[in-house]
Order: structure tokens, then C-alpha cells, then sequence
């Protein structure tokens, strides 16, 4: 028996309490090592979220970006940004364990400052825009990153829920470990 919903239950402006590892393992679909928040800070219904990355020299884009001076990706940074506008959205439906939150769109992305091992990245996202209609749930976000209280990132997201399996062959074909 699994619950739709991992977050209490409260009135639609209300902020909800912090949601640890556990809970965003129930509601977001990544797994290491794209999974990108640890943790939610605050979860406002429909209109906003803080999330941490506690960013450490374990992760494994830090073999190769770069070798002496390790920096996480921006585009890593943006993924973030949009796991945590996932979490913020994905909270307000009821079958999200048949969806997933796909990009449809990134605009006016910014790096400001390089994000280090051992810095905290606070990921703040703000809902600008969600629109459903029968068969499809679309949203935009707007995100900024900070480390220590100075923005090193921000981008405008948007996002498409989609069926989990979409883009799945029908025919029992393609990937090679699908259960028989």
C-alpha cells in the first residue's frame, strides 16, 4: 500500500513541512546519480519550493569536470533546478507513479559563479505558469541557484508530464534487461 501523497495534507497557500531523502524518493522518479536534491525545505502547493544539493567531491561528474579543478556542470545545475520544480509539481498528482516530468524547454539560462565540492546549493523555484487539459499537464518554472547566499545560477524551465511508458517498445524489443 503506497500513499498518493508523501506530503500532509494542508489549505493550498499553506507551507508544508521539510521533506527528507525518503520523500522525495516517493515522489521523484531519479535515482543516483542524477537524483539531485536531498532535501525540501519549504513546498508551498502550486507556487513554490526550496530544496538542497549538498554537493560533495564523491559525485561522479567531478572524475572529469575538471581533473584538478573539480566544478559541477551547469547543466547539471539546471537538471536541479528542475528536479526540484518536479517535486513542487509532481506533489499534485495523483497517479505520478505512471508519469514522468520531461524538459520541454530552457531559457535564459545563467552561470555566475563555479558551484565546488563541499558547497551547499539552495535551489529556489518559483511555479509561473501550469496548464492541463485532458491528456496533458504543462508547466514553467522559474529557478535560481545560490551557494552561501550569492546567486551562481539561474534558468526558466518548462516541463511536460508525460506517461512513464511513452517511448517504451510495445513489441517486447528493445533494451536487453526488460523483464520476460
Amino acid at each position: 500500500m503506497t500513499e498518493s501523497n508523501p506530503v500532509p495534507e494542508s489549505s493550498p497557500n499553506e507551507s508544508k513541512a521539510a521533506l527528507d531523502i525518503h520523500d522525495i524518493l516517493k515522489i521523484l522518479p531519479h535515482r543516483y546519480p542524477l537524483l539531485l536534491i536531498d532535501r525540501v525545505l519549504e513546498l508551498k502547493r502550486k507556487e513554490r519550493i526550496v530544496a538542497i544539493k549538498n554537493v560533495t567531491i564523491n559525485e561522479p561528474f567531478f572524475n572529469g569536470h575538471f581533473p584538478g579543478l573539480p566544478i559541477m556542470p551547469g547543466v547539471l545545475i539546471v537538471e536541479a533546478i528542475a528536479q526540484a520544480g518536479g517535486a513542487l509539481l509532481l506533489t499534485e498528482v495523483q497517479d505520478r507513479s505512471d508519469k514522468v516530468m520531461v524538459f520541454t524547454g530552457i531559457e535564459r539560462a545563467k552561470f555566475r559563479r563555479p558551484v565546488s565540492p563541499g558547497d551547499q546549493l539552495r535551489l529556489e523555484v518559483e511555479l509561473k505558469g501550469w496548464r492541463e487539459v485532458p491528456g496533458m499537464t504543462a508547466a514553467k518554472m522559474q529557478g535560481y541557484a545560490f551557494v552561501a547566499g550569492k546567486k551562481v545560477a539561474e534558468a526558466i524551465v518548462s516541463c511536460q508530464l508525460i506517461d512513464s511508458s511513452r517511448g517504451r517498445a510495445s513489441n517486447g524489443g528493445g533494451n536487453a534487461d526488460s523483464e520476460s
